[in-house]
């Protein structure tokens, strides 16, 4: 497809749809020109993410077919001829391939840089640290992998100079802190910022990606969208690779070479590194033409999720007992948690703000109230840690993680109850989701910066 469709222009394309809902639908004038507002708005916040005028039609189009019928209806009509469109003609125009073309370098190019930053501080003889390169690379990856990625989106999105001056020097604080003997290279504090600092990291990502559209409500939830579908496609990437790996090694073998080294070495953390912009690349190169598979897998999984957080308030209730304390199981029920809340969150992002409250809503609500229950008992198990064993850095950042995931549940929670009952708009919901984002952002970055200082002040 080119920008503007080989047939009928944008407008053209947006009177056809307005006067089929005239024509077609029970609705009035004002309510399809009110509809009709909408669609500019979504189109012009796609175009601005990336989309052409046509992709972002399509995919407007789509997202305001449920508000009727008749509209419900155009839309699937106009995927069809999109797709039969895409089927006949082989290539749009040369200008939209060379596009195409430069973006799919750039990508490759960034993602090359990330291998071979990954690769950096071996290749400059660089002491990695007094506990081993394993150590040294868990707590840097991130300062090595990210600002390639940012690289691609600032290049897409063309970022003003005063962004990414605040975004390098967001960096370079990171890249201090991380290293610096009083803070991320204390043992006791590594773990931490190994796995806090691509948290406050990723909200930089998000700033680049949405290019100057942050304070959006739209741009966020696309941005939850992105974060979603990489992940996806950054464990199929992963998967693929692994199964390369074992043939690869399987056939060396074959003729007595030993290549596990050079996979250590090279191939899987270069290529582990690289892998994220091309999944982002993927992601960005899919978007708008067909079906996003993270809210596909959020419909499947989420009455499976419910059904287990039910079932285990409901044993935990008849059995009495209480969750065990241990530490691996704690990050365990955090983990579960926070799968639960990212179920929420594409679902959110895939759900048409407009449409009525459904079966599925109802399902959503169960999985909201079970997760804050299970969170409300994971909380109850780390303050009897606490009690027991006395504060501690993993202790006090898992105790603020929970508290934080408490709020946004709850709230989450009376916002959709509300919705479902007719009292409040899904709008509100969304608000409320992509305007806490921030908030697990500035937490990670406390735990980075500011618990070093603190616990070594308190220890002394």
């Amino acid at each position: 497809m080119t920008d503007q469709n080989p047939a009928e222009s944008l407008e053209e394309q947006i009177d056809q749809w307005r006067s089929t809902l005239l024509r077609r639908s029970a609705m009035s004038t004002v309510e399809v020109a009110k509809l009709e507002g909408q669609l500019r708005e979504k189109i012009a916040d796609l175009t601005r993410g990336g989309l052409t005028t046509d992709e972002a039609f399509l995919v407007a189009v789509k997202r305001l077919g449920s508000v009727d019928p008749v509209a419900r209806e155009f839309a699937r009509e106009r995927t069809d001829r999109v797709w039969k469109q895409l089927a006949v003609i082989p290539s749009d125009s040369s200008e939209r391939s060379a596009a195409a073309r430069n973006e799919a370098l750039v990508a490759f190019g960034c993602a090359v840089l990330a291998g071979v930053a990954i690769k950096l501080p071996s290749f400059c003889g660089i002491k990695t640290s007094d506990d081993g390169a394993e150590v040294f690379y868990f707590r840097n990856a991130s300062l090595f992998v990210l600002p390639c990625l940012i690289g691609y989106f600032v290049w897409k999105r063309r970022c003003a100079l005063r962004t990414l001056g605040w975004m390098a020097a967001a960096f370079g604080v990171a890249a201090l802190v991380a290293n610096l003997p009083g803070f991320g290279r204390i043992r006791a504090f590594g773990e931490l910022t190994a796995l806090h600092l691509p948290i406050a990291l990723w909200l930089a990502v998000g700033i680049a990606y949405t290019g100057g559209r942050w304070s959006q409500v739209s741009a966020r939830m696309d941005f939850i969208r992105f974060s979603g579908e990489l992940f996806i496609r950054y464990v199929l990437i992963a998967l693929g690779g692994g199964v390369l790996c074992a043939f690869m090694a399987l056939t060396f073998k074959s003729i007595g070479i030993d290549i596990g080294p050079w996979f250590a070495s090279w191939l899987i953390p270069c290529g582990a590194a690289g892998a994220v912009v091309v999944a982002s690349w993927l992601v960005e190169a899919k978007q708008g033409v067909m079906e996003n598979m993270a809210p596909m897998l959020t419909h499947l999984f989420t009455p499976l999720f419910a059904a287990m957080l039910v079932a285990f308030l409901g044993t935990l209730l008849w059995s009495g007992r209480g969750v065990a304390i241990e530490r691996e199981m704690l990050i365990g029920f955090d983990l579960l948690l926070v799968v639960v809340l990212g179920l929420l969150l594409y679902a959110i992002s895939a759900r048409d703000p407009q449409a009525p409250p459904g079966v599925f809503d109802g399902v959503q609500v169960v999985l909201v109230v079970g997760a804050l229950l299970a969170d409300a008992v994971a909380l109850w198990a780390i303050g009897a840690r606490i009690s027991e064993f006395g504060f501690s850095p993993n202790r006090v950042a898992a105790l603020g993680e929970n508290v934080i995931l408490l709020v946004n549940l709850a709230w989450s929670a009376v916002l959709y109850v509300r919705f479902l009952i007719g009292r409040g708009s899904f709008q509100n919901l969304e608000r409320w989701q992509t305007a806490y984002m921030p908030v697990y952002a500035m937490w990670a970055a406390i735990v980075v910066i500011v618990f070093p200082p603190v616990f070594r002040w308190i220890a002394a």
